[in-house]
């Protein structure tokens, strides 16, 4: 990727955030991003088409850096931990990426993706493995469980009303809870020592 259309993708990650909407135009592109709209033609097709582009990019990146960053953790209760505390702790780093995830994450197909990947695999495996008090046909509802409750925690960071720390212990801790995990080993999961997110090569 060139460093034009890093800049092109950066820019319009924060528009589609603040705006809430894909609806934004080749002008606000270019004053976004500090390049020129001929450039912004040249890579760009449509603004449509480049929210679905970072939607896709942003879904598939994160996931996979998830699932890095908790290589060699055989416990699904753990992995879960992690999960969603980095996905909290990145929000904190880069909130135009958390505003992003918040806005669109339930409602845009790509984007949903996130949710239907390791954490529905870690799910069925705690479930089957008798880790998890709850039944097969429930892991949707769980995965929604997981999926609002992550949300709601980068909305707390976001807003100011909780550090990135205690919002993802808190909810991930909580999330646990909800899968049948004690509350005393839910806690200590979700405060165990955070890895770094991956970074892919």
């Amino acid at each position: 990727m060139s460093a034009a259309q890093k800049r092109i993708r950066k820019a319009a990650l924060e528009l589609f955030a603040e705006k809430g909407t894909a609806d934004v135009t080749i002008s606000e592109l270019a004053a976004a991003s500090g390049v020129v709209r001929g450039t912004i033609y040249k890579n760009v097709s449509s603004p449509e088409q480049l929210f679905e582009t970072i939607a896709v990019q942003l879904a598939n990146e994160m996931d996979r850096q998830i699932v890095a960053s908790y290589r060699g953790v055989e416990d699904p209760a753990l992995r879960l931990a992690i999960g969603i505390r980095l996905y909290v702790r990145r929000a904190h780093e880069e909130p135009h990426w958390g505003r992003f995830l918040v806005q669109f994450a339930m409602t845009n197909k790509s984007l949903r993706e996130i949710w239907s990947g390791p954490p529905v695999q870690d799910l069925t495996l705690g479930v089957t493995g008798g880790r998890y008090a709850i039944a097969e046909d429930e892991i949707p509802a769980a995965l929604g469980v997981i999926a609002g409750s992550t949300l709601a925690a980068i909305v707390l960071v976001l807003d100011g009303l909780r550090t990135w720390r205690d919002a993802g212990t808190e909810v991930a801790a909580m999330v646990l809870c909800s899968l049948g995990i004690a509350r005393d080993e839910a806690r200590g999961l979700a405060s165990r020592p955070l890895p770094d997110l991956a970074v892919l090569d």
